[in-house]
């Protein structure tokens, strides 16, 4: 099994993680879908159990995937193993637990005293390896005082590192400032790298956790210009036919010879990808079924591409005009 190291933590986890956002079922924020359609609770213990038992020990959730029930959800899959995984969460946004609707955000310390407590019962643990803010583009000075108060809960034994679920570089930095800041979770995959974020990893010596390593689907290649998204799942406002998503569609099918060259499936190349782009980045792929889980450990047996994978790759993507950003 491959591992990273979550920076300046020393916690060594599996390379690969997996993302616990889908398995919180449908969710609104102020009448707006949010999450993934429709989940079988019994069938997402299922798939994490799997995935411990094929040796995944990284597990990243959040308070607000289904208004608190994702992290239910983990925390009764997890029961009896709980010494053997590293789970990650994140605070900042409230709700009212069965409401299955996001009321708002709360940057405060005093919403990260009660988000901690809360999270501490609904995993059924007793600390939090990875606790993480996830208002990704909250004023630093509203955020600044969060990270002596993080610093506290990890003296308390009720957090071991933290970090700032964020794409910006300079919000990071600022977090990175505290002793047990060991993480960054932020937006990376082969359709959409930011190369600053990677080289304030080195500079802090933080783990990069990746989410969206498969570009919500796109790098996986089930997405066509005529697919059909269901109204409760949050690529519903995405038109495969038209835009960004078209472009993202027909880049993937251009690089698709080369990322199954060698028996991988596109999603397995994806995260080899991410593998060989830089040793400090730790992928987090969403799940709903078992064999989602399955497929997606099975790219740790290939391995990170080849300099010459990642070389063709580059120019293919140059040659069809593609250049990476936001698009999802």
């Amino acid at each position: 099994m491959m591992s990273r190291t979550l920076g300046r933590s020393g916690m060594e986890v599996s390379a690969l993680g997996l993302g616990c956002w889908a398995i919180g079922g449908a969710y609104t924020s102020k009448g707006v879908h949010c999450g993934w359609g429709d989940v079988d609770d019994a069938e997402s213990i299922r798939a994490v159990r799997r995935g411990v038992e094929l040796g995944v020990t990284f597990f990243d959730t959040a308070e607000c995937y289904g208004a608190g029930h994702s992290e239910e959800v983990l925390g009764r899959a997890l029961r009896g193993m709980r010494e053997d995984v590293v789970i990650a969460t994140k605070f900042g946004h409230v709700f009212k637990e069965g409401s299955k609707d996001i009321d708002g955000d709360d940057p405060s310390v005093r919403h990260l005293e009660e988000s901690c407590e809360a999270s501490l019962r609904r995993l059924g643990t007793d600390y939090i390896d990875v606790m993480q803010f996830h208002m990704g583009g909250c004023d630093p000075e509203v955020a600044a005082p969060l990270v002596d108060k993080l610093e506290d809960l990890v003296r308390a034994g009720k957090v071991l590192c933290y970090g700032w679920s964020t794409d910006d570089p300079h919000r990071a930095r600022l977090f990175a400032r505290g002793e047990h800041c060991s993480v960054v979770q932020h937006h990376f995959n082969l359709l959409e790298a930011s190369e600053p974020m990677l080289e304030l990893l080195d500079e802090q010596r933080l783990a990069g956790i990746n989410r969206g390593p498969l570009a919500k689907g796109i790098l996986t290649g089930k997405f066509r210009h005529d697919s059909t998204i269901p109204a409760n799942d949050v690529r519903h406002r995405w038109n495969p036919a038209e835009g960004d998503i078209a472009e993202a569609i027909d880049a993937v099918e251009a690089i698709r010879p080369i990322m199954e060259e060698d028996g991988r499936t596109l999603a397995q190349a994806a995260l080899g990808w991410i593998w060989a782009r830089h040793p400090r980045l730790v992928p987090i792929c969403g799940f709903k079924t078992v064999k989602q889980v399955e497929d997606n450990i099975k790219a740790l047996e290939h391995g990170p591409l080849t300099e010459d994978q990642m070389r063709r790759i580059e120019a293919k993507l140059k040659e069809i005009g593609w250049k990476r950003r936001r698009f999802a």
